[in-house]
């Protein structure tokens, strides 16, 4: 059964730092591309950050770029989302989502986790 569990959300202030995790169930996802969506109150998910099965390719969404960066570990099956310089509009409920095929992971992923809060305060 595949499964993807978020942890590492919490409350920080602006212009620190958090790095959340998600850790996956299945024999399947050391194969999948894995990534991060985000939904602030009030407003529509929306993509992140993708990584490839291999760590070769990576995709951020401009809002993330330069501060935020995806990792994994295919050993822990484990993806990251290390979180810098963090601004009070970076507050969301975080999920992680996996698929076979790395396009698709932003536009509309096979898998999803049940999301991590995290709160920027000003």
């Amino acid at each position: 059964q595949e499964q993807l569990v978020e942890s590492g959300g919490g409350l920080v202030q602006a212009g620190g730092s958090l790095r959340l995790s998600c850790a996956a169930s299945g024999r399947f996802f050391s194969s999948y591309a894995m990534g991060w969506f985000r939904q602030a109150p009030g407003k529509e998910r929306e993509f992140v950050a993708v990584i490839s099965w291999n760590s070769g390719r990576t995709t951020y969404t401009d809002a993330v770029q330069g501060r935020f960066t995806i990792l994994r570990d295919n050993a822990k099956n484990t993806v990251y989302l290390q979180m810098n310089s963090l601004k009070p509009e970076d507050t969301a409920v975080y999920y992680c989502a996996a698929d076979p095929d790395y396009g698709s992971v932003s536009l509309s992923p096979h898998f999803w986790g049940q999301g991590t809060q995290v709160t920027v305060s000003s």
